[in-house]
């Protein structure tokens, strides 16, 4: 590969037809990294504030109590088909707005960031509200701070209302709380605390399962976290609204002083998690396994440490700025090796093949039904640990056999000029012989672009 189809490639999403090839690739991905724009036009009203999240989650509870309320089995039915419509039909919207925006994007490398950093910061829509919620997520929470400081970053993914529903932080009860005390008095059984979102901060989110962190760490960050909840609903009324667009209820928020990592954090309610978090985000563990994870997506299953060091030097001498990590990336050469070092996962690959065909208004729900036969469907990686980032995961043959019909459904609606032409631009001296030779002795145009598509230079970057 040359440094311009790595640029194209690698880094970015593939070329989209109508470009002209960047002059100098490092130079190119740093401006891109400058022009990124956080909240393009096409994501419409989908970046939801505090308030339209507290009037979805609203709208959620109102649903259910309407549900129960009705002893007509055929209603309740109807009202949980057209329900279950409704959800598809925002899924499928926010879905398709996630397309659109890295289908026509200018600065590919910095969406290939928003979606390396939904996925580090994954929810999952097969956990019942999350269809509602995960688009304004990675619209909002993630979006908006891939351009900052890995804090800003953290703060607003760990405390989006999306994550705090996916991990049952708003079930989360401090053992010595009003909201305890008080239950026990009235001799009702304790809620508990949930450790569930204080678990995979530390472990997935910032310093890594071999962090150095103890199961102490979890239960007292999992305290700090009590209080911590989803807006609009119902027992939450008296909350405080946070800047994230999540609430803070100190009626169930455990008191006192806090030690996580070897650290003394005083009791000052919301903020006491928000000072953990700050510390979180400058350790070095969480700098080491922020680095390798980058180094990986973009060297390689087994990224040269030197790499790693160099990118985990960057975060930390920056404070987490998160531009001055991926410029440091874009200057490493080992992210320049000729060879290809990541297969592409179903995603980029069909955010590639469409940037080529110059496809970006499709159907709503045609992408997210690609995305499900491809075997990724968007925000749904079933696990808090998001998709896996390894090649073996993806290399199957029955997902090759799944690409190549995606690609000749695209071909076939695609208005494609000459493919040969289009193959060189899209990998600017780097095919084989062998892949020139299928595009010639293709029988038309539109086979010759499908099989383009399943190329060994399109299937791997």
């Amino acid at each position: 590969m040359t440094p311009t189809a790595i640029a194209l490639n690698r880094f970015g999403l593939g070329y989209r037809r109508g470009d002209d090839l960047p002059l100098d690739p490092r130079a190119d991905l740093k401006a891109q990294v400058a022009a990124f724009d956080p909240a393009p036009p096409e994501l419409g009203n989908r970046a939801l504030d505090g308030e339209e999240l507290r009037r979805t989650v609203e709208d959620i509870f109102a649903y259910r109590d309407m549900r129960r309320s009705t002893s007509d089995t055929e209603e309740r039915e109807e009202m949980q088909r057209l329900r279950a419509r409704s959800n598809r039909e925002t899924y499928a919207g926010d879905v398709a707005r996630r397309a659109r925006v890295a289908i026509e994007s200018n600065t590919p490398f910095m969406e290939r960031m928003v979606h390396f950093w939904a996925n580090h910061f994954a929810v999952s829509t097969d956990k019942t509200h999350l269809p509602l919620l995960a688009g304004p997520f990675e619209f909002a929470a993630i979006r908006l701070h891939v351009g900052g400081f890995f804090a800003d970053l953290l703060r607003a993914a760990a405390l989006h209302p999306a994550m705090l529903a996916y991990l049952d932080q708003s079930r989360s009860q401090g053992p010595d709380s009003k909201a305890a005390r008080n239950r026990r008095r009235r001799g009702r059984p304790e809620r508990g605390l949930n450790e569930n979102l204080g678990r995979e901060i530390l472990e997935l989110h910032t310093l890594g399962v071999d962090g150095g962190y103890a199961q102490e760490d979890v239960i007292e960050l999992a305290k700090a976290l009590t209080g911590w909840t989803v807006p609009g609903m119902p027992f939450t009324d008296p909350s405080e609204p946070q800047p994230n667009g999540a609430n803070f209820y100190a009626f169930i928020h455990q008191p006192g002083v806090r030690r996580v990592m070897g650290r003394n954090y005083p009791d000052t309610g919301a903020r006491q998690a928000l000072a953990i978090l700050d510390d979180l985000a400058a350790h070095p563990s969480t700098a080491r396994f922020i680095a390798t994870k980058l180094a990986r997506h973009f060297a390689g299953d087994a990224p040269p440490s030197t790499l790693v060091d160099r990118l985990a030097d960057a975060f930390l001498g920056s404070g987490g700025h998160l531009p001055t990590v991926y410029e440091a990336l874009i200057d490493a050469p080992e992210a320049w090796q000729s060879g290809p070092v990541r297969y592409r996962q179903p995603w980029e690959w069909a955010v590639a093949v469409l940037r080529a065909s110059e496809q970006s208004q499709l159907p709503e729900r045609r992408f997210a039904m690609m995305m499900r036969d491809l075997g990724q469907q968007v925000w749904a990686p079933g696990s808090p640990a998001g998709w896996d980032d390894r090649d073996a995961s993806w290399t199957g043959s029955t997902a090759l056999l799944r690409r190549v019909e995606a690609a000749e459904r695209i071909a076939a609606s695609a208005k494609l000029d000459d493919t040969r032409a289009l193959a060189e631009a899209l990998f600017p001296g780097s095919l084989s012989r062998t892949t020139r030779q299928t595009i010639d002795w293709a029988e038309s145009n539109e086979m010759a672009f499908a099989l383009l598509m399943v190329s060994p230079e399109m299937l791997r970057r």
